[in-house]
């Protein structure tokens, strides 16, 4: 969190919320081919190990603001993990924390797909990067604080 992502009301504002589960999607995942120089490997990757010309696209967020993250002068909490996994399509949830009470502040979803650069045309998931995603899914419909294997 920066202090520049307060607004007037003195929480985090919600476009700013949105920024922080896109550093955590690309701090689990990795960064999409592209602009920017290589750095670490991340956790999982599998955004920077798809082939040149594909993009990940965010297709829909889902935000559900349960209380107000307030500004503190350490890192929220964020855990990921994986949700449904369509032919062409997956989803990721996120839950972000307060990091000093660990209360829960907001709860999402980004549905995402590759898509094909040159042609706009969705592609389907590979065996490899589904085989990829398996061990981060959750193994039954749980509430957004028990994730079968967030990735934090």
């Amino acid at each position: 969190m920066r202090w520049g992502d307060m607004d007037a009301y003195g929480h985090i504002n919600n476009v700013q919320l949105v920024r922080i589960l896109e550093e955590a999607r690309i701090a689990a995942f990795g960064p999409p081919r592209g602009p920017g120089l290589p750095g670490v490997e991340p956790p999982v990757p599998l955004f920077n190990t798809v082939p040149e010309g594909t993009l990940a696209l965010i297709v829909e967020h889902k935000i559900r603001y349960v209380r107000t993250l307030e500004y503190r002068n350490v890192p929220a909490l964020v855990q990921l993990w994986i949700g449904a996994v369509k032919g062409a399509s997956f989803d990721i949830h996120y839950l972000v924390l307060d990091p000093v009470t660990r209360e829960e502040c907001v709860r999402a979803t980004s549905h995402l797909a590759f898509v094909e650069e040159a042609t706009g045309r969705v592609l389907r998931l590979t065996p490899e990067q589904r085989d990829t995603l398996a061990p981060y899914m959750a193994v039954h419909a749980a509430p957004a604080a028990d994730p079968a294997h967030p990735v934090r």
